[in-house]
């Protein structure tokens, strides 16, 4: 199931696509969808990112290219950063290099605390794709990741929520800037697993729905500048487009 958020003229309205267009529902967190009898186009849709989070994590020590000492950590990202599809990325200037990082968010569902191995996957509502946008010169003197990770829209997210992701481990991930692709990966890479993550995270923060955690960007982050077109795409999920201003 795919699950999006739009824009209406009443506000944000949840929708779910069937072959006609999108559904508007009451609450995808539901135990059972409830259908306004609302729709809307395809073409018509004017999509906005699809979790509106209270909690948004990142994960550090997760991009799978080095030799890290320390174990799985999570780190807190500022919701406001968060943007839809086809959103225009300001970037911070005068702090150095800016990379765009192509990651897997998970979209929890329902309330999670102290999930084990078994049941972690279970409190996942689905999956989306997530650009964390990083002022990489500020990491090294940022132990906190505030200075590295905050700035206007510098966490797009979308383009919508897709439920049916049989394997969140093996998940392809390909990233382009204006058109050419310049990294491949995919969660298969991620030095920690999505379930060892989520683990790891309601262990010491209980979760609701509608947070979201991003897991790492195994090899899928790349410098950009001004006026750079990125695409990041993973495999069952789609694609969401930015543009760097």
């Amino acid at each position: 199931m795919r699950i999006a958020r739009l824009q209406t003229s009443a506000g944000p309205s949840y929708a779910v696509a069937d072959a006609t267009g999108w559904q508007h529902i009451v609450d995808p967190f539901a135990d059972r969808l409830q259908y306004t009898g609302a729709s809307t186009a395809f073409d018509d849709a004017v999509l906005l990112a699809p979790a509106d989070p209270r909690v948004l994590l990142g994960i550090a020590q997760n991009k799978g290219n080095n030799d890290h000492v320390l174990p799985i950590q999570a780190w807190y990202k500022s919701p406001h950063s968060v943007t839809g599809p086809e959103a225009r990325v300001a970037i911070v200037r005068d702090v150095g290099t800016v990379n765009i990082e192509g990651e897997l968010a998970v979209v929890i569902g329902r309330h999670a605390s102290k999930l084990t191995a078994e049941n972690a996957l279970d409190a996942v509502l689905g999956y989306t794709i997530a650009n964390d946008v990083t002022n990489v010169d500020q990491v090294p003197i940022d132990e906190k990741n505030f200075q590295s990770k905050s700035g206007a829209n510098y966490t797009p997210l979308g383009p919508w929520i897709e439920t049916d992701i049989a394997d969140p481990e093996s998940v392809p991930t390909e990233v382009a800037i204006n058109g050419v692709v310049l990294a491949e990966s995919g969660s298969f890479n991620l030095g920690s697993t999505v379930v060892q993550t989520l683990v790891y995270v309601t262990g010491w923060l209980d979760l609701e729905a509608g947070d979201v955690i991003m897991t790492g960007a195994p090899r899928t982050f790349l410098p950009v500048v001004p006026g750079d077109r990125v695409d990041i795409s993973l495999g069952g999920i789609g694609t969401l487009s930015s543009t760097i201003v």
